[in-house]
């Protein structure tokens, strides 16, 4: 089995070696491209030294995921605070409405397609428009 980057296997080291642990009971070698390494050697047997660099690659991937996912929401609560400070309204601005032509000229198909009374999933499934856009329209017209 073919892996490009080791941090793909899995959601954390645990879980990465588990996969690995499977794969080499089911003599199923892994091999990982951009590091070149082979779990299993030729011999069938678990080769220890690659077992030992996956799990230090697996575990600065989880730590690098880690690092990650703190700094956006360090970003995320300091933009936060900074809109509250100035009094910015975050999300969508409250007059973000269509207007009734707006939606007929953009939804005419589905306009008439609900008029004759075919319901919301066969006409999402025709014209491809989101069920919840239909019930805006089926409520509006």
């Amino acid at each position: 089995m073919v892996c490009l980057e080791i941090s793909r296997l899995g959601r954390n080291t645990l879980e990465a070696l588990r996969v690995i642990q499977t794969l080499n009971e089911h003599g199923v070698s892994l091999y990982v491209k951009n590091y070149n390494l082979e779990t299993l050697n030729p011999d069938g047997k678990v080769n220890p030294v690659t077992s030992l660099i996956c799990t230090i690659l697996l575990e600065i991937a989880s730590m690098e995921r880690l690092t990650i996912k703190e700094r956006m929401a360090s970003g995320r609560d300091q933009y936060i605070a900074k809109c509250r400070k100035e009094g910015i309204k975050m999300g969508r601005p409250s007059n973000y409405r269509k207007s009734e032509d707006a939606y007929r000229q953009q939804y005419s198909k589905e306009i008439s397609l609900l008029h004759k009374g075919i319901s919301l999933r066969n006409t999402s499934a025709i014209t491809g428009t989101s069920i919840n856009t239909l019930r805006k329209i089926k409520e509006l017209f």
